[in-house]
């Protein structure tokens, strides 16, 4: 993926938003003033069903913060990076002969762990980095900062249903392992040298358990201390090194 990082961009008015989404742009998230009403905001509302995208609902106050243009209740926020298609990535890397190597995020929502996450996976030679559509840290300032630019560089797939991409993971033969403290195999004695993608889920609650379900294998990462589970990026790193040691 090319580096290049788009300017931090808003879309305002509804007509605007409208068309932003109808012109394919990467709508990153949509807040619409609470008390908004009117047939022009029902044919954006059904824009956003159709396309999945993020919705908040927000008292003025927010969309004034946002911008101080004419925003008629709506203002978009602009994606700053170009997202890749999931089949895509894999399918390049299979016909290059290699073994797909990918990291999913399951609701990991701090922007700084997202960014040290993707950082680390960009050095581990991870194929791509899969993220939930709704339930994600933004991909803004803060989490490109933290990565080093990874963001820019690294293919990031957002997914509008995580479950959905596991399924097709499995048919195009990706083993997939869900990181959780509640495995019963410790992570070095998991085979990591075929095509694999690894599953790490949010930083108080782990993995969602109907995501647990649908992977492969459950393996964790001894815990000697006190002390419940380790940082989820941290976590992250020993997971992705472990495919690194045992391709090497």
């Amino acid at each position: 993926m090319k580096e290049s990082q788009k300017e931090s961009q808003i879309v305002y008015g509804i007509r605007a938003v409208i068309e932003a989404i109808r012109s394919k742009a990467e709508i990153e998230k949509v807040f619409i003033q609470s008390s908004l009403q009117g047939t022009l905001l029902q044919e954006l509302k059904q824009e956003l069903k159709n396309k999945n995208i993020a919705v908040q609902y927000v008292p003025v106050e927010k969309l004034n913060r946002l911008t101080k243009n004419n925003h008629q209740g709506v203002v978009a926020t602009i994606s700053q990076i170009e997202y890749a298609d999931f089949e895509e990535v894999v399918t390049k890397v299979i016909e290059k002969g290699e073994k797909p190597f990918l990291l999913m995020l399951d609701r990991i929502t701090d922007v700084r762990n997202l960014g040290a996450i993707c950082r680390s996976a960009e050095c581990a030679g991870v194929n791509a980095v899969i993220i939930p559509q709704h339930g994600s840290a933004q991909i803004n300032e803060d989490a490109i900062k933290t990565s080093s630019g990874a963001l820019l560089r690294l293919p990031i797939c957002r997914q509008a249903n995580l479950k959905t991409t596991i399924n097709l993971a499995k048919e195009l033969g990706i083993k997939v392992f869900a990181a959780t403290e509640k495995a019963g195999e410790i992570y070095t004695n998991s085979n990591m040298k075929e095509s694999i993608m690894i599953v790490m889920g949010a930083e108080d609650s782990g993995v969602s358990p109907e995501i647990i379900k649908l992977c492969d294998f459950k393996i964790k990462i001894p815990i000697k201390a006190n002390i419940e589970s380790l940082n989820v990026s941290v976590a992250a790193g020993i997971l992705m090194y472990e495919v690194v040691r045992q391709r090497s």
